[in-house]
């Protein structure tokens, strides 16, 4: 199939980039990468009538140390996100989980905002920027807003976006010297949207597990953190007893659903036993790294 027709702006700036947006009367489309957003068009289950493209505003494709703090820009790529040494050195865990994103192809032109704006539930962005309590940078004509992330993924395929705004980036927690993390997932082919996948950082502190952070992706409508997981492993010595009771607070924690690829029942079991990899993983990291 092919798209409806749409017409096509190529800003120059995000006051510009905006200025289309607003209108277009919400029917607007922005396009960076356009590795879902084409497809989607391509299947007509998303019908645009303006797609303003923002490759060309510059200053929107670095990755900046802010603080504390990672910015990632809206035209930063996968791929560049997979080889950044900034992030390298600060997140060591986003390094990991991009390799498990799509395939090369998409890596060179899909956005790790882009994909975050998107919201798939199977997708990873979302997940990563909820663990690292990421906070969206969001344009306007009203002028620019913060979102945290919690805030503004709010279900399959759905945010806190309005018609009229842009996101022009994405801050990131830098994690401290020492942080252990592990990331796993399940795919029936490598860079297959997963079936499940669970992330978690951790420090250690005098033998025990501090500033936990759980986040799962697959298991319901959307990318999610859990809190009750990372109190059941906050301040504890994780020995394989701490395992087991966050592993079942875990499968009671989230929601999957049921589809062609697997039942809920199985995607709760898959979930745990990818969990009890990733904490054992995340505490040895810890360990050695004390």
């Amino acid at each position: 199939m092919k798209p409806v027709v749409f017409d096509y702006v190529r800003a120059h700036s995000v006051d510009e980039a905006v200025a289309a947006l607003a209108s277009s009367g919400g029917e607007g489309k922005v396009i960076a990468g356009g590795q879902s957003l084409m497809p989607m068009m391509n299947f007509r289950m998303v019908r645009p009538s303006l797609l303003v493209d923002i490759n060309r505003i510059p200053g929107l494709d670095q990755i900046e140390e802010r603080g504390e703090r990672l910015h990632v820009g809206a035209l930063v790529r996968h791929r560049m996100t997979a080889s950044d040494p900034v992030i390298g050195r600060h997140l060591p865990v986003l390094h990991a989980v991009m390799e498990n994103v799509a395939h090369l192809t998409v890596r060179n032109r899909g956005t790790f905002c882009g994909s975050a704006c998107h919201a798939d539930p199977a997708a990873e962005m979302p997940m990563m920027t909820l663990l690292l309590n990421g906070g969206v940078h969001i344009a306007s004509p009203r002028g620019e807003r913060v979102v945290a992330a919690r805030d503004f993924l709010l279900s399959s395929l759905t945010t806190a976006l309005e018609g009229d705004e842009m996101v022009t980036g994405i801050a990131l927690d830098k994690l401290p010297p020492g942080t252990g993390w592990g990331f796993e997932e399940f795919a029936r082919r490598h860079g297959d949207y997963a079936l499940a996948a669970v992330v978690a950082t951790m420090e250690r502190r005098d033998g025990r597990a501090h500033h936990v952070r759980v986040a799962v992706m697959g298991v319901g409508d959307t990318a999610a953190r859990l809190p009750g997981v990372e109190t059941a492993l906050e301040g504890q010595r994780v020995d394989e007893d701490v395992i087991g009771d966050a592993v079942e607070k875990l499968r009671a924690e989230i929601e999957p659903n049921s589809d062609l690829n697997g039942s809920a029942d199985y995607r709760r079991h898959l979930a745990g036993v990818l969990a009890a990899r990733v904490f054992r993983a995340a505490w040895t990291r810890a360990e050695e790294a004390a």
